[in-house]
């Protein structure tokens, strides 16, 4: 998705410094994101398409770190990746298209190390759902208390969340509540990607927003089981 480089490399700016060197990436997609991750000791790419994961494979034929792991991480077979030893996870834009995030949560904190970090992006305010999110499928919006209690439900600390991409609340309410669309254009996301994301970037940089289109979320697994 070359139309939104500038937005995964913000993504990755704001979210690589809270992750270790052996890194699980839970919905790898087409390895956007995953392009950004390769300086690591290891990567371990999770998805659930094939076709996808095709397509990281020969993107990345050459990595020698990068593992690609096909599996829901929901299910039971997800544990498997533990045997990687990962330090870290993360997880953007995938977590809301999953039924029982609870479990998907349990999950990821289950196959990493102690004092390991989970990454999470998820779109923000239930009252903007709409059509968009149904054709996406997801299955939600979070509020921050619902990070919270996700958290305390599959014994994580809670370490930071904050809001990010406040220009995309206007855009998505526009969609979702006036223009009633069910899909975005390739012009939306071009405008936005080439023209909002490096001037908002740096600004949510300098002053976190009040409110914003999704939700970061840091959470660290114990030392020991409480």
């Amino acid at each position: 998705m070359s139309e939104a480089r500038n937005y995964f490399a913000w993504l990755h700016r704001v979210a690589s410094r809270e992750l270790g060197r052996r890194v699980v990436e839970v919905g790898c997609g087409v390895g956007n994101f995953t392009a950004t991750l390769l300086d690591r000791e290891a990567v371990i790419a999770v998805d659930n398409d094939d076709d996808c994961l095709a397509r990281v494979r020969d993107r990345f034929m050459n990595q020698t770190n990068l593992q690609v792991f096909s599996g829901d991480v929901s299910d039971g077979a997800f544990l498997e990746v533990a045997r990687f030893h990962p330090d870290s996870c993360v997880c953007l834009n995938t977590l809301e298209h999953i039924e029982d995030d609870v479990q998907a949560l349990r999950n990821m904190a289950s196959v990493l190390t102690p004092r390991g970090v989970v990454v999470l992006l998820v779109p923000a305010f239930p009252a903007l759902y709409g059509p968009i999110d149904r054709n996406l499928g997801h299955c939600r919006r979070y509020r921050r208390s619902d990070l919270a209690k996700l958290a305390n439900d599959v014994g994580l600390r809670l370490l930071r969340v904050r809001y990010m991409n406040m220009a995309g609340f206007f855009g998505w309410w526009m969609n979702a509540r006036v223009l009633r669309r069910d899909t975005q254009s390739a012009r939306q996301i071009a405008f936005f990607d080439q023209l909002v994301v490096p001037l908002m970037s740096r600004v949510e940089s300098a002053i976190p927003p009040p409110f914003g289109q999704s939700l970061l979320a840091v959470m660290e697994k114990p030392e020991k089981p409480a």
